[in-house]
């Protein structure tokens, strides 16, 4: 039976802890060169030896991206960049280009080569030359169907691993390599800066009619033609396996931790209900219904199944959101749940306690205390201290969530 490796997105210490928490084999984490992010969060050095220590502890793997295509002025900083992975014990780096994986051999030579999806591999042929270039894992592009996978896996040495998205967002591009932000706002997508344009809504006039908007569009408010639909594939992890995937990735590091919270932990459960009899498969309802509660746009399977017909949303490029975290559990004793608040609710609000590992818990919050045990009707201070009594026992860093209320 194939052994699946759930890999969970990391932007920053926050993420990481939710990662480990609920149920990451590995996680993959950007510094401020060379990754696919250029966001404010990622790792810098300390951190990342921290970061890796941390996992580590809990027998989880980390993989350090640079999988960006970096020019010129970039490679003099390359070797540090390396040499401080090594030292910080990463347990492998993400490229994407072929002069990267060079020097990363010349400068690490014992150091696991991931190659990125950025690269584009769609056939056995290319997946083996850079498995004999050293590589030990390939991130195949989203472009590729589950028969064309298994064609790979089959045509290319067992020391290799596949690895493929099966979760998030996805991009229009082939295998998010894009010009679009480059060209209107001058973020270099390749470079971790993409603005996503493809999810801005657009109209078309004709060059010499300025001015004229021409009625193609959906509604009144033009059309998000290039707006990709998330991906999902928590139904068919046996079918994932089937085709010889290794790791199963959820993209987001730029998510939140309460996405990577609930998805890693709805990902580990599905593995988990795969491994107890993985030839009938047939994930349970709460599991599937994980996934739709956290921030998302509408779902497709991508193209494993083939070319896909229904993966563009036309409508907005908004996220559905049904969700909201109201707060964390700290502590738990002597029948009482301590927690920190992040969002407002109130006393006889109907709560969901989400514990790693685990199916998440419906319970009504009858009476809340704050700090100084002084019953209160709601929890509206950010960060508040507070508690309830309960029988059950949460362990530290279960999120509390609520449906989030219906606009008017």
């Amino acid at each position: 039976m194939n052994k699946l490796e759930v890999l969970a997105p990391a932007g920053d210490e926050e993420r990481l802890a939710a990662a480990l928490n609920y149920g990451a084999d590995a996680v993959y984490l950007g510094r401020k060169q060379f990754g696919m992010r250029a966001s404010p969060m990622n790792f810098e050095f300390e951190q990342l030896v921290r970061a890796v220590e941390e996992a580590h502890a809990k027998g989880v793997k980390v993989y350090l991206t640079c999988n960006t295509l970096p020019r010129n002025n970039e490679m003099p900083f390359f070797e540090r960049f390396v040499r401080e992975a090594v030292e910080a014990k990463v347990d492998a780096l993400i490229v994407a280009d072929i002069g990267l994986l060079m020097l990363i051999k010349k400068y690490a030579p014992d150091m696991e080569i991931h190659i990125s999806t950025q690269t584009g591999i769609v056939n056995y042929v290319t997946a083996r030359e850079l498995y004999n270039m050293g590589a030990k894992r390939v991130v195949l592009a989203r472009e590729l169907c589950l028969d064309e996978i298994a064609e790979i896996r089959a045509k290319t040495s067992s020391d290799l691993d596949i690895e493929c998205f099966v979760h998030g967002a996805m991009c229009v591009s082939f295998s998010g390599r894009c010009l679009l932000s480059q060209y209107l706002v001058g973020r270099d997508p390749n470079r971790g800066e993409c603005a996503q344009p493809c999810r801005w809504s657009y109209h078309l006039v004709e060059e010499k009619r300025p001015n004229e908007y021409y009625p193609i569009f959906e509604d009144e408010k033009g059309t998000y033609i290039l707006n990709a639909k998330d991906m999902c594939m928590i139904e068919y992890i046996d079918k994932l396996a089937e085709a010889g995937v290794y790791s199963l990735k959820i993209e987001g590091r730029a998510k939140s931790a309460y996405y990577v919270t609930v998805v890693t932990n709805a990902y580990r459960m599905a593995v988990d209900e795969y491994y107890r009899d993985p030839y009938n498969f047939k994930l349970p309802d709460w599991i599937r219904d994980e996934v739709y509660k956290v921030s998302h746009r509408q779902y497709c399977n991508g193209f494993f199944f083939g070319r896909p017909d229904n993966s563009q949303y036309y409508e907005s490029s908004g996220y559905i959101r049904n969700y909201d975290v109201v707060a964390v559990v700290d502590d738990c004793r002597d029948g009482i749940v301590y927690c920190t608040q992040r969002n407002r609710f109130f006393s006889g609000d109907t709560v969901e306690l989400l514990a790693p590992k685990s199916k998440p818990v419906e319970m009504k919050l009858d009476e809340i205390y704050d700090e100084n045990g002084e019953r209160v009707e709601t929890a509206n201070r950010a960060m508040m201290k507070f508690s309830f009594p309960s029988e059950l026992t949460f362990p530290a860093g279960t999120v509390i969530r609520k449906a989030a209320e219906e606009k008017v």
